[in-house]
């Protein structure tokens, strides 16, 4: 899975982004390029790529339109691949947008379209991906699929519900399908969380809706984050710089399958986690009370562990 020089592209990696006409889409995609590798990069927009069109060639750079919620515009998109470079090394599920909403303010149909498209969208391009993987590259190249979550994907705000479901059940099937793959395949998942990045999320590729009078009130926690995320200074990252982190986790050999990009996103993962850790060692004994009187706790759990791969992922 390493990269080559950027004077032989023949040999180097293939990339197929989701998403890469703007924000971290846009900065991984030029950073794939000026390193000498090679992408598809995917987009409603195809236009809004015309001039890394002109400036690089159809060996290196080759566009896409690709609706995520399509599915026959995914395998076209797949098919666009196979036959442009016979050869599949990342897959980076990136198309996505926020929504900023209570949900007693948010219509059915803006709920149901962004989980369309963050979980869905992922899951179909994932489906594709897979088979090429494994099938079309070398016995045991495989290859790594990046799935763009959020610190959404692991914490739940106020104003952020259905975002927040369409990232965490993201993460969920990430980490399922991570685990079905065999280990010869050499097919790995990654969830990337990242934090708050000075990007068009919060502005342009943010759906806003009105809030409900019932929550508008100084007091009320949408207010206070509605209040945050109006303001610059929570998105403290900068795409470029998780474009050259998401190049290196790419190379990993052994990758974890949660990673954090930015320092908002790694203490707000950590302080959670240790919460949960917390609430579990205070909670442990009324959880055990439940288990039938023939239990073998230990059996069991090593029952667990040797199905669940729980010792690798």
């Amino acid at each position: 899975m390493s990269s080559t020089t950027p004077h032989d592209i023949s040999n180097s990696r293939v990339w197929f982004i989701t998403g890469s006409n703007q924000g971290l889409g846009r900065a991984l995609l030029e950073a794939v390029l000026a390193s000498g590798e090679r992408a598809v990069a995917t987009t409603r927009r195809p236009e809004t790529l015309s001039e890394l069109s002109q400036r690089y060639p159809l060996s290196q750079l080759l566009v896409v339109p690709l609706d995520v919620t399509d599915e026959e515009q995914i395998k076209a998109a797949f098919k666009a691949t196979k036959d442009q470079f016979r050869r599949l090394d990342v897959v980076v599920n990136n198309a996505g947008y926020g929504i900023q909403s209570e949900i007693e303010g948010t219509p059915e149909r803006d709920a149901r379209r962004i989980v369309e498209t963050l979980f869905w969208g992922a899951v179909h391009v994932t489906k594709e991906a897979i088979p090429l993987l494994r099938d079309m590259n070398p016995p045991g190249h495989g290859g790594r699929i990046l799935n763009i979550s959020s610190v959404g994907g692991y914490i739940g705000n106020a104003t952020r519900a259905f975002y927040n479901a369409g990232k965490l059940a993201l993460e969920g099937f990430t980490e399922a399908f991570t685990k079905e793959m065999l280990p010869e395949w050499n097919i790995r998942g990654i969830i990337i969380q990242p934090g708050g990045f000075r990007t068009e999320w919060g502005g342009t590729s943010m759906l806003t809706l009105p809030m409900p009078p019932q929550y508008d009130r100084p007091d009320s926690p949408s207010v206070k984050f509605r209040a945050l995320t109006q303001n610059a200074a929570p998105f403290i990252g900068d795409p470029h710089k998780a474009a050259l982190a998401i190049m290196t986790i790419a190379s990993l050999p052994d990758p974890p399958l949660r990673i954090q990009l930015g320092t908002d996103a790694a203490l707000s993962v950590r302080n959670k986690a240790m919460r949960t850790i917390s609430d579990t060692d205070n909670y442990e004994e009324l959880s055990h009370s439940t288990n039938a009187d023939d239990v073998d706790r230990e059996k069991v759990m090593e029952r667990l562990r040797g199905a669940t791969r729980a010792d690798k992922y």
